[in-house]
Order: C-alpha cells, then sequence, then structure tokens
C-alpha cells in the first residue's frame, strides 16, 4: 500500500476501531482489574521509519538493563533489516507485519495479537507518533502495561484510550530522548500525569561505534572495485552521497541538478576521490541518470549495490557521505562516517542524527512543515526550504575533508 492509502486506511477503519476498542477495554478494567506483576517481557511497536530503529536503540537497550526485561520489537517486514544493524534485538523476539495490502494486514494483525499472547508481553511501548493502527495494536496486545504518547488538551490525532502509562509527547525535544520518555515511565514508582516528569540527559542517547575487521573492509574495497576498474584503496578515496529518491516524503528531495553540480565540483578539486551515488536498487536508474549528467568515469552508480546491512561497512570505508534527511543519515551514526544531512521539511532539532553528522537547514520560517499533528503529511509542492541551500554552502562544509591529508579506511 502506498503512504496515502495508509493514511486513509488509518483515518476511516482507524477511528471507528478504536473508538470500540477503547469501550471494551474500559469494561475489562472494571471488570476483571489486572494484579501487579513484575514487568519480564517489553514488546516495542515502530513500523514504518527505518531510521527510527536506530534513534530508539538507546531506549531498547535502557529497558533491557533498567528493566532487566527481555525486549521485543514489531515492524513491518519491509524494514526489518534495519533492526540488524545493531542487533539489540534478537532476530527471534521480532514479528514483522506485511503491508502489501489490506487483507494481508488483517491477516497478520490476527497473528500478531495470537503472538503477543504466546509471548506472554508485560509491557507494550508505542514508539509511533500518533499512529491510530499502532495505537490499536497496543490496545489490543493483551500486555497489562501499555506505553505511547497521548495527545492530552492538544489538537492531536485521536487514537482512543489504549494507553496505561499516558507519556507528554514534547515537540521541542530530540525523538531519541522522547523514546527514552517512555521507558522512563515504566521506570517511575508511582503513577504520574503525564508522564514522564524526568530529565532525559545527552548522554542516555548515545549510541555504540561498530568496529569491522580488516577482512571485513577488505570486502567491501572489493565490491567497490567491481564497479571500477584500477580501484586502489590505498590511492583513492571514496565520497558517498545519497540522493534519496523515494515517495515517502518527496519534499525532502534536494535538487537533482544540485547534486550533479555538487559532485562534479568535488571531482575537479580532489583527482583522488570517486564519488559513489547510493541507494536502494529501485533508484538505480535515477542514480545512472545522476552518473551521466556528471560525465565522469570516478562518478559510479552504486545504487544497489550493497544490502542494508551492508552500509555500515561501507560507511567504514568512505570519506564522508552527503545525504537527504533519510534512513541513511541516521544508519552512518553507528560508524564514525562525517555524514551531512540536508533537513528541509523536517528539523534537525528533533530528528538529527545521534552520530557524526552536520545537520545543514536554511530554517525557513515554515520549516517544519510535517509533524506529529499532521500525519507528516504537507500541503507544500514548491520546497523552498531545499530549494535555499546552494551547492556552494554544501561544497563549503564539506572541503576541509576534501584535502588530500584526510584518508578514509
Amino acid at each position: 500500500m502506498n503512504v496515502d492509502t495508509m493514511r486513509a486506511v488509518d483515518r476511516w477503519l482507524g477511528i471507528p476501531l478504536t473508538f470500540l476498542l477503547t469501550q471494551f477495554l474500559r469494561v475489562q478494567k472494571n471488570s476483571t482489574p489486572r494484579p501487579i506483576a513484575p514487568i519480564k517481557r517489553v514488546l516495542f511497536i515502530e513500523l514504518s521509519e527505518m531510521g527510527s530503529t536506530i534513534l530508539a536503540d538507546p531506549a531498547l537497550r535502557k529497558a533491557r538493563a533498567q528493566l532487566k526485561a527481555e525486549i521485543f520489537f514489531v515492524i513491518f517486514a519491509c524494514n526489518r533489516a534495519s533492526l540488524a544493524l545493531l542487533n539489540t534485538i534478537p532476530p527471534e523476539n521480532v514479528f514483522t507485519l506485511r503491508e502489501t495490502g489490506l487483507l494481508v494486514l488483517a491477516w497478520d494483525t490476527f497473528r500478531f495479537l495470537r503472538w503477543t499472547r504466546q509471548q506472554k508481553i508485560d509491557a507494550v511501548i508505542d514508539l509511533e507518533l500518533f499512529s491510530r493502527f499502532t495505537a490499536l495494536l497496543t490496545g489490543a496486545s493483551g500486555a497489562g502495561k501499555r506505553v505511547g504518547f497521548y495527545r492530552f488538551c492538544g489538537e492531536g490525532l485521536y487514537r482512543g484510550e489504549m494507553l496505561t502509562h499516558r507519556v507528554a509527547y514534547n515537540p521541542h525535544l530530540h525523538i531519541a530522548k522522547n523514546f527514552i520518555a517512555l521507558v522512563n515511565s515504566l521506570l517511575t514508582e508511582k503513577a504520574e500525569l503525564p508522564y514522564s516528569k524526568q530529565v532525559v540527559r545527552d548522554e542516555e542517547i548515545n549510541l555504540p561505534t561498530l568496529k569491522f575487521a580488516e577482512a571485513e573492509l577488505e570486502r567491501m574495497h572489493e565490491r567497490v572495485a567491481k564497479c571500477y576498474a584500477g580501484y586502489d584503496r590505498t590511492q583513492q578515496r571514496l565520497v558517498l552521497i545519497n540522493p534519496n529518491t523515494s515517495e515517502m516524503l518527496p519534499q525532502r528531495r534536494w535538487m537533482p541538478e544540485r547534486y550533479v553540480e555538487l559532485i562534479q565540483r568535488i571531482l575537479a578539486v580532489a583527482p583522488d576521490i570517486l564519488v559513489l551515488i547510493t541507494g536502494a536498487p529501485s533508484e538505480q536508474e535515477e542514480a545512472a541518470e545522476r552518473c551521466h549528467a556528471v560525465n565522469n568515469n570516478r562518478c559510479i552508480n552504486f545504487a544497489g549495490a550493497v544490502r542494508l546491512a551492508e552500509l555500515p561497512l561501507l560507511y567504514a570505508i568512505a570519506l564522508l557521505m552527503v545525504t537527504n534527511d533519510s534512513g541513511p543519515g541516521h544508519f552512518s551514526s553507528i560508524t564514525a562516517l562525517p555524514t551531512f544531512v540536508l533537513f528541509g521539511p523536517e528539523t534537525p532539532k528533533l530528528y538529527g542524527s545521534l552520530g557524526n553528522s552536520t545537520p545543514i537547514y536554511a530554517g525557513l520560517a515554515c520549516s517544519p512543515c510535517v509533524s506529529a499533528a499532521n500525519h507528516r503529511k504537507t500541503p507544500c509542492t514548491d520546497n523552498k526550504c531545499l530549494q535555499a541551500i546552494t551547492v556552494d554552502q554544501v561544497f563549503t562544509a564539506i572541503t576541509s575533508l576534501l584535502l588530500p591529508d584526510h584518508q578514509c579506511g
């Protein structure tokens, strides 16, 4: 299902279903109160954003360490590979939902409800921002403790009354800290309204940096050599360009001609550099168009050349990456790669990478125009927020790294 279809289903089916499930949960609460029991198994729900699995990792690790609980995760099948980048969740503790069609999704939802009971889930933490579907999964999970963001007196989307621990979403706090606040609600000894009345410190959202064996790095260098005859890792450096042409939020795209000009300037100033245009297999055609426009054999179409799980290895041997605001900007945060992320309809204050990342953001009065309150849907068809970011601005930001004394892996 495309994004607009999923939004429509979430609205037209989600509203009546959350209303009905709310009434059921109220009756159940009054008729069969649950005894207080220790939390042994915690399920996290985050379906649609691969980058969010990285941003949520500090919260996952805190739940495991401080609750002494086994942790589980549910995610869309197409995004499962993002969980393997850090392996915080054991593969056998991951449940996937297929979003390829409404009937398939309905069937997987029934499977999910049976699975949560088989796993004896004690608590569910809904990481999504006001999605009615994940609210329904949370409410129907059978867990005694159900945590999520709640609109309170705001105008956020109606999600019924599924939660036992209602956390105030803070739109002025980085999303990784908001995720920590969800976990904190389960660590609080007394009930709060709203949860969570604790400070989340900067050091709580640190990510581990992956280290790789020399043999692993060499295999990735060999992958590059297959695409560029004569590649010599001791003589040439790699710059990654990730234009990200997905349809999820097209307003995030920087203009193709500016990527072309940026690549041309990089190649002109540093003759030892190869530029790899990265992306998903579905982006190979557009990457080929960019390479053709650059008209330099040191610009290589690398879209689809590596699997998502191999991206950290690629990042470990590269000099730097320039990317639209998308998953790779977060995937690189578990490596040391200097990453420059172009922000437009979203803000780095809320969604900036947790790694060695430099946001480039025009900060127009209309930005950010997508948020939790509008289901990340904007009426904008003229993304001046990204048009305001010039090639000069990006090139200046990366110039110092292009000097010959900077080496990649």
